[in-house]
């Protein structure tokens, strides 16, 4: 769709320094939104197959605890996961990948899971229990990945507009204003010395 400017030269210098500006800006948008997909994609099956091997250590975790629930009594249970013996601190911290801000968490682990007494606990206690502790900095790993993935997802969604909006419709438009333009000057360049003809013609008929 044409611009509504006015066919004047200063007009289409204004547009042809538009017009590389924006060629200028598809290109490094283009690169973007290549570099963004590049790194986007190794961070996908990253997390995959961290999400895989979480759900099988999980189903594994469940299995121990499921055994510790046939062979303690629940109020045995209950009073030995009463207090927590571990302390977990959970650090944020950014990093920027691609222009894209997003964010690392990592745990910090003091104490220790087994606090209890062993005297009315099963071994089992133990092992699902370390099952679970050791699951804990992959699920903050994973928890990292997807919003990681997440914001680099709108950026390169946010990306493709700018460039389908530039390579589509502004780019476009500013080519068939020009075009315009340039017909339009030299319409009137062509009337201007029709004119001039016309001038002389009478000049030297007089």
């Amino acid at each position: 769709m044409r611009l509504s400017v006015s066919p004047t030269r200063m007009e289409l210098l204004r547009l042809k320094k538009r017009i590389l500006l924006a060629q200028r800006g598809h290109r490094l948008l283009k690169d973007k939104q290549d570099e963004l997909i590049r790194r986007f994609m190794p961070l996908v099956k990253e997390t995959v197959a961290l999400r895989k091997e979480i759900e099988e250590g999980l189903k594994k975790a469940f299995q121990s605890f499921v055994i510790v629930r046939m062979l303690m009594p629940p109020e045995f249970i209950e009073e030995a996961l009463m207090w927590p013996g571990e302390r977990i601190t959970l650090e944020v911290s950014f990093r920027y990948i691609v222009g894209v801000k997003v964010p690392k968490y990592e745990i910090r682990k003091e104490g220790d899971i087994h606090n209890y007494g062993l005297a009315t606990t099963s071994s089992e206690l133990d092992i699902a229990l370390k099952a679970y502790s050791d699951l804990l900095p992959s699920l903050v790993r994973l928890a990292s990945l997807e919003k990681t993935l997440e914001l680099l997802a709108i950026e390169i969604e946010r990306t493709r507009r700018r460039v389908n909006a530039l390579e589509y419709i502004f780019i476009p438009n500013l080519e068939e204003t020009i075009k315009y333009i340039a017909m339009k000057l030299s319409e009137m360049e062509r009337a201007d010395l029709t004119r001039l003809m016309k001038i002389k013609e009478i000049v030297r008929a007089h």
